[in-house]
């Protein structure tokens, strides 16, 4: 249930552009699949002519078993290009891909519906069907991914299917339901984020948080707050920084919590703001923090 985690213009929602938590925590171990396979990639790409998103498509559908996922998994890949997923053409061709992949390997299924997830609005008109039936698939991962797209489908009637999913006993498809839930337009899903402040799991909490101040809805504030004390953050996220590499979970749960805080120029917060701004270790919240006072300030 992302890094909560790519390329917003200045004059978007800041926590459009805020680390996802919930795709960020479920695509770090993805992350550790794809690693398994950069020599392969590597090697690939200095013997081969660059490919098109159509090509690896084809590959999807008609590939061997084992090529499959990776075609899918680079499709996902360049789906962070505003070119390839702007291509209107791209969009009924990856759809049906994913229909068509109903029992594959369930790597297949993730990338696919990820790759949906990068699409420009509006998607096809069959998507949210199709991507709803994956909401079945046997393999948790499949189905967090799936989530995952529907929630950025940009349809208000997605939060109807996706709310009775937040009743699972797994802490990961409940936070990616709640940030899901956080991503759809209306308001028939407050209900539901207001519920999800009081689960046992943190990240869903802050996710929960984060989806109702994007609501423009204050009731996650007290939750907001832990999330700008490292020392509460640092005792609830297990994971650390390793250096080397650039990902930081602590920290971006705290850039979460200041965009949020940002987003509902929240005053019970500045102070916290502030502090973070001048004494926090890490560079990159003292910047968000900054960035934060700034947008508060802003009429």
């Amino acid at each position: 249930m992302e890094k909560l985690i790519e390329r917003e213009s200045a004059t978007r929602n800041p926590l459009v552009a805020a680390p996802a938590l919930a795709v960020q925590f479920f695509l770090i171990p993805m992350a550790v699949i794809a690693v398994t396979v950069m020599v392969y990639v590597g090697f690939r790409s200095l013997v081969l002519t660059p490919r098109s998103a159509q090509d690896y498509i084809a590959e999807v559908r008609n590939g061997s078993r084992g090529g499959r996922w990776l075609a899918a998994m680079e499709l996902w890949q360049m789906m962070g290009d505003p070119k390839v997923r702007g291509d209107r053409a791209l969009a009924p061709a990856l759809v049906a891909a994913f229909n068509e992949s109903t029992g594959d390997d369930p790597r297949v299924r993730q990338y696919l519906a990820l790759a949906i997830s990068r699409l420009d609005p509006p998607l096809p008109p069959d998507a949210v069907a199709t991507l709803s039936k994956g909401l079945a698939d046997p393999d948790t991962g499949a189905r967090i991914s799936a989530i995952c797209a529907l929630g950025a489908s940009g349809d208000p009637a997605v939060a109807v299917t996706l709310q009775p999913l937040y009743e699972s006993d797994d802490a990961g498809v409940r936070k990616m339901v709640v940030y899901a839930l956080g991503a759809l337009p209306g308001e028939r899903q407050i209900a539901t984020l207001r519920t999800a402040l009081q689960d046992p799991a943190a990240d869903v909490r802050w996710n929960s948080a984060v989806a109702l101040a994007r609501h423009g809805r204050d009731e996650g504030v007290p939750v907001l707050s832990q999330m700008l004390d490292r020392t509460y953050v640092e005792q609830t996220v297990k994971r650390e920084a390793r250096q080397d590499d650039d990902q930081d979970p602590i920290a971006d749960v705290m850039i979460s919590g200041l965009r949020a805080a940002a987003t509902l120029k929240a005053g019970s917060l500045r102070a916290s703001v502030e502090s973070l701004s001048q004494q926090d270790r890490s560079l990159k919240v003292r910047q968000a923090a900054l960035e934060a006072l700034k947008a508060m300030d802003r009429l």
